[in-house]
Protein backbone atom coordinates (compact mmCIF):
# COMPACT_ATOMS: atom_id res chain seq x y z
CA UNK A 1 0.00 0.00 0.00
CA UNK A 2 1.20 3.24 -0.82
CA UNK A 3 1.69 6.31 1.35
CA UNK A 4 1.29 10.21 0.31
CA UNK A 5 3.80 12.28 2.02
CA UNK A 6 3.88 16.52 2.15
CA UNK A 7 6.77 18.29 2.15
CA UNK A 8 6.78 21.93 2.76
CA UNK A 9 9.07 24.82 2.99
CA UNK A 10 10.88 23.72 -0.04
CA UNK A 11 13.09 26.21 -1.83
CA UNK A 12 11.49 27.51 -4.78
CA UNK A 13 14.51 26.31 -7.02
CA UNK A 14 13.73 22.49 -6.08
CA UNK A 15 12.78 20.14 -9.07
CA UNK A 16 10.42 17.39 -8.56
CA UNK A 17 13.55 15.10 -9.60
CA UNK A 18 16.21 16.81 -7.12
CA UNK A 19 13.09 15.72 -4.46
CA UNK A 20 12.42 12.47 -5.64
CA UNK A 21 16.10 11.65 -5.08
CA UNK A 22 16.45 12.87 -1.31
CA UNK A 23 13.43 10.65 -0.60
CA UNK A 24 14.88 7.67 -2.84
CA UNK A 25 17.46 7.46 0.01
CA UNK A 26 15.11 6.18 2.73
CA UNK A 27 12.79 3.98 0.34
CA UNK A 28 11.09 3.22 -2.83
CA UNK A 29 9.45 6.45 -4.15
CA UNK A 30 6.59 6.12 -6.97
CA UNK A 31 5.98 9.56 -7.45
CA UNK A 32 7.24 12.95 -6.58
CA UNK A 33 5.28 16.31 -7.38
CA UNK A 34 6.19 20.23 -6.78
CA UNK A 35 2.93 21.91 -6.48
CA UNK A 36 3.19 24.91 -9.37
CA UNK A 37 1.64 27.99 -9.32
CA UNK A 38 -0.81 27.86 -12.44
CA UNK A 39 -0.63 31.86 -13.40
CA UNK A 40 3.30 32.06 -12.67
CA UNK A 41 4.42 28.93 -13.39
CA UNK A 42 6.44 29.16 -10.45
CA UNK A 43 6.92 26.44 -7.45
CA UNK A 44 4.75 27.25 -4.46
CA UNK A 45 7.04 25.66 -2.46
CA UNK A 46 5.64 22.46 -1.35
CA UNK A 47 5.28 18.96 -2.76
CA UNK A 48 3.72 15.67 -2.42
CA UNK A 49 5.79 12.52 -2.59
CA UNK A 50 4.30 8.81 -2.83
CA UNK A 51 5.92 6.17 -1.39
CA UNK A 52 6.41 2.50 -1.42
CA UNK A 53 5.32 1.51 1.92
CA UNK A 54 4.02 2.92 5.32
CA UNK A 55 7.38 1.86 6.63
CA UNK A 56 9.37 3.75 3.97
CA UNK A 57 7.20 6.72 4.45
CA UNK A 58 8.09 6.87 8.22
CA UNK A 59 11.41 6.17 7.84
CA UNK A 60 11.86 9.17 5.33
CA UNK A 61 9.55 11.10 7.29
CA UNK A 62 11.73 10.75 10.59
CA UNK A 63 14.82 11.52 8.73
CA UNK A 64 13.73 14.34 7.12
CA UNK A 65 11.34 16.39 9.03
CA UNK A 66 13.33 19.73 10.19
CA UNK A 67 16.01 18.83 8.23
CA UNK A 68 17.78 21.94 6.02
CA UNK A 69 17.76 21.24 2.50
CA UNK A 70 19.08 24.42 -0.32
CA UNK A 71 19.17 26.52 2.79
CA UNK A 72 15.19 25.95 4.15
CA UNK A 73 14.33 23.71 6.50
CA UNK A 74 11.97 21.48 5.40
CA UNK A 75 8.66 20.01 6.59
CA UNK A 76 7.90 16.78 6.15
CA UNK A 77 4.19 14.49 7.15
CA UNK A 78 1.40 11.95 6.15
CA UNK A 79 -0.19 14.04 3.81
CA UNK A 80 -3.74 14.81 4.71
CA UNK A 81 -6.61 13.91 2.77
CA UNK A 82 -7.83 15.96 0.46
CA UNK A 83 -10.87 18.67 1.62
CA UNK A 84 -13.30 19.63 -0.96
Amino acid sequence: MTVQIYVGNLSYSMTEDSLQKMFEKHGEVVSAKIIMDKYSGRSKGFGFVEMASKDDGEKAIQELNESEVEGRNIRVNFARPREE
